[in-house]
């Protein structure tokens, strides 16, 4: 995350499962015909129906868990087809022409988090004022060789990293380290070999009793150097080999129409390699300066949605599930702004399709300093405290 991972050592949980049986709908065949009620644990596709109180409704795309008489409004997911009564409609026999996603990947959201600068605040002030459930801490680098360690110098049970986990798992939260970013001496490059890297991963895996691990591979020395890039795949296939139940993440940056020649070979690198990588995070920002941040998000995903569809075969809504956005909240380090309207229409973007992670950076940053710039304990923007981790707290 460039000056805020190159100046400010930036970075870039399981939840329920999305995998269901899906519950076709279709057009009631009399005016005042219901649709089968709606379930919660159904999903639903564009165009299926579905009714509930006495309401027909319509699915505008892909959707499970989404109340329909409290998510019909103009920009909600269903769209409110009247009243109904007087009888029911009968499922088809066929299916619906877009699949659901094949994995239950969705992870709530968790936002990054460094307890080693900016001021970091309390884990429970967080939680008791915004929800949030996980949080994402960086940076875990590599220390005397192939050895991790919080921010390659403190080992990885000691210290300010080990007492501030304590205090998240105390506040009721969980937490999912994150390994590399911007710069540091990195576990990549240092394991010569797979072998030794997944070991790496292995350790951390133990040290924490993790169900997810997020590889944040940027810069040169990672993102840029292709045996680097191979060496961790490699070392993310074996981790899932040996522990099917973690999910493995792999953040990296892109352009604004999505992943760039380096981010484009990591994806068909991983389909190769047999990696079976679960989600695929992009950071959309840092794009020169000036951009619209809600229409760059979203080309910048839909493109790595359709690099997804192509390499790996996948529906839609199947890229969607293997997914994620990391945003930088407020100023990022070219100036772009991302304010919290545009992070709660980026929310929705992510949560209306599918996508499996949501996360920005960083919680230390979640205060308000209009005019503050790019610093590591506000946002640069005039907003309330921890604005940014309520809104993602609704994905």
């Amino acid at each position: 995350m460039k000056l805020g991972r190159k100046l400010l050592v930036v970075a870039s949980v399981a939840a329920a499962g999305l995998a269901t049986a899906i519950i076709p709908m279709t057009s009631s065949n009399a005016a005042v015909a219901c649709a089968p009620a709606w379930s919660s644990t159904a999903v639903y596709v564009n165009g299926n129906q579905a009714s509930q109180n006495g309401h027909n409704y319509t699915a505008k795309w892909w959707t499970q868990n989404e109340s329909p008489a409290t998510h019909s409004g103009q920009w909600d997911v269903w769209a409110d087809n009247g009243a109904c009564g007087g009888g029911t409609t009968t499922p088809p026999t066929t299916g619906p022409t877009t699949n659901p996603p094949t994995t239950g990947s969705k992870m709530p959201s968790a936002p990054y988090v460094y307890p080693g600068w900016g001021d970091p605040p309390a884990p429970s002030t967080v939680t008791g004022a915004t929800g949030i459930k996980a949080f994402t801490m960086a940076f875990v680098l590599a220390s005397g060789g192939c050895n991790p360690a919080w921010d390659g110098e403190s080992g990885l049970t000691g210290g300010v990293h080990a007492s501030y986990i304590s205090q998240i798992k105390a506040a009721g939260a969980d937490v999912v380290p994150s390994i590399g970013g911007w710069q540091g001496n990195k576990l990549g490059p240092n394991c010569t070999t797979v072998d030794a890297l997944a070991g790496a991963y292995q350790k951390i895996i133990n040290a924490f009793g993790l169900k997810a691990i997020d590889v944040d591979i940027e810069n040169t020395d990672e993102f840029e150097n292709t045996a680097v890039q191979d060496r961790i795949l490699g070392a993310l296939k074996v981790i899932k080999q040996n522990n099917p139940s973690v999910k493995t993440i792999l953040t990296f940056g892109t352009s604004t129409t999505g992943p760039t020649y380096y981010g484009t070979r990591l994806v068909q690198q991983a389909k190769a390699l047999g990696a079976n990588i679960d989600i695929f995070t992009q950071m959309p920002f840092d794009f020169g300066g000036g951009s619209d941040m809600y229409s760059a998000t979203v080309n910048a995903s839909e493109g790595l949605k359709n690099l997804l569809m192509s390499t790996f075969g996948y529906t839609a809504a199947q890229a969607y599930s293997h997914m994620g956005i990391s945003g930088m909240n407020g100023l990022s380090d070219q100036q772009e702004t991302t304010t919290t309207d545009t992070w709660t229409r980026i929310r929705d973007y992510a949560k209306n399709n599918g996508f499996a992670r949501f996360t920005f950076w960083s919680v230390n940053r979640d205060r308000g300093c209009a005019g503050g710039g790019v610093v590591s304990n506000c946002s640069g923007i005039a907003q309330s405290d921890w604005a940014f981790t309520r809104i993602s707290a609704g994905f």
